[in-house]
């Protein structure tokens, strides 16, 4: 299988070739505050799978060995690695995918640190597009 994403202006493209290693929903206050939501979707893949075929992402140094890696232009994030816990391994902002349904989620992690709301967030109300006014 090979994945292709990017980030939201289309400066920054990426491909992924092979199954990812695992996706998971990522509850931990950095990856909440890097991405100004209350969750992040994460896809593993080997190193040599991801590739960058447009553009070049800029690297933040987020912790001692966490890099996260996004687009100057517009901001998307895009991959994480951190050579210390996850050696030769890249996460992928899975909802950066071209088809973000393309690999489904296999669990949640890092939910020590979740907002306390988002237990419960499937049992709100939900719409095709906005509540009736």
């Amino acid at each position: 299988m090979t994945i292709t994403g990017g980030c939201h202006c289309g400066a920054v493209r990426y491909e992924a070739k092979g199954d990812a290693l695992t996706h998971a929903l990522c509850h931990c206050t950095d990856c909440r505050r890097h991405a100004g939501a209350p969750m992040v979707g994460w896809t593993m893949y080997k190193e040599g799978a991801v590739t960058v075929t447009k553009g070049k992402p800029k690297i933040y140094h987020s912790s001692e060995h966490g890099r996260r890696h996004f687009c100057a232009d517009c901001g998307t994030g895009l991959f994480y690695t951190n050579a210390e816990m996850l050696p030769g391994i890249i996460d992928i902002q899975s909802a950066t995918y071209d088809d973000p349904d393309a690999v489904p989620p296999r669990a949640h992690i890092q939910i020590a640190e979740r907002i306390r709301w988002m237990a419960l967030a499937h049992e709100l109300p939900a719409y095709e597009r906005y509540p009736p006014q």
